[in-house]
């Protein structure tokens, strides 16, 4: 996928993003992306593939009560 990017390529990005960001906000941005990464693995664990996974053309309508006029 990176097959591209060296070594000395990312140390040019790291550098360029310490320049933008400055030395204090880098960490904290890191530690927020991998909160928040943590978090959506966790919402697609606890989500499963029963969760609305059935669509309104497979449910099954109830039948019509007997006896009962409308």
């Amino acid at each position: 996928m990176f097959s591209g990017i060296g070594v000395p390529e990312l140390v040019i990005v790291l550098i360029i993003i310490l320049l933008l960001f400055g030395a204090k906000k880098v960490p904290d941005m890191a530690r927020a992306l991998g909160r928040s990464s943590k978090e959506f693995k966790q919402g697609l664990s606890e989500g499963g593939p029963d969760q609305d996974s059935k669509p309104a053309a497979e449910a099954k309508p109830e039948p019509p009560a007997e006896g009962k006029t409308q």
